[in-house]
Order: C-alpha cells, then structure tokens, then sequence
C-alpha cells in the first residue's frame, strides 16, 4: 500500500476559528492523525494478540514489531477491515 496523502479544505471563516485557538492548524491536525493513530494501533494489537494467543492452529512467534505484525494480521484469512466487518453486518 503506497503512502497516503490527505487533503483538508477549511474556509477562511473556519481558518480564522481555528486560528482562535491553535498556533498552527497543520501541526495540530497532523497531531491528531499520529493520536489516533496510536489508539488505533492499540486496539488491533490487543484484539489480534488475544485472537492469536486463544487460536489453537497458531503456532508460530507474534511479532515484536508493528509492521511485522499489521503484515502477519492482514494476511490472515479472519482478518477484515472495518468497512469489510459493516459489509458482513449489514443485514438484508
């Protein structure tokens, strides 16, 4: 997966009321995207963690570092994006 960009458009209007309270709006919006992030990142460690550890048929080491374990969750068969557990979800 490449990395990705994210544009934000705010209006002048809005700009000014941010600017009432933030001494830089890119520095607090790129802030919040690392926070939530990290919260993210913390709930599919525990969920997969937990999941691996109670799977009989996983016998293999769960990897110390993230990238190696978001590749190892990821590539698993049970393994379902949010958009993908809404699609299962969906009733009708």
């Amino acid at each position: 997966m490449a990395e990705l960009t994210i544009t934000v458009k705010v209006s002048d209007t809005d700009q000014t009321v941010l600017k009432n309270d933030l001494l830089d709006i890119d520095a607090w919006v790129q802030e919040a995207m690392t926070g939530k992030i990290n919260n993210c990142w913390k709930r599919m460690q525990t969920e997969w963690t937990d999941k691996l550890m109670n799977d009989e048929s996983f016998t293999d080491s769960i990897p110390s570092n993230k990238a190696d374990f978001v590749k190892l969750i990821t590539a698993r068969s049970d393994y379902k994006d949010r958009k993908a557990r809404d699609e299962a979800n969906k009733i009708g």
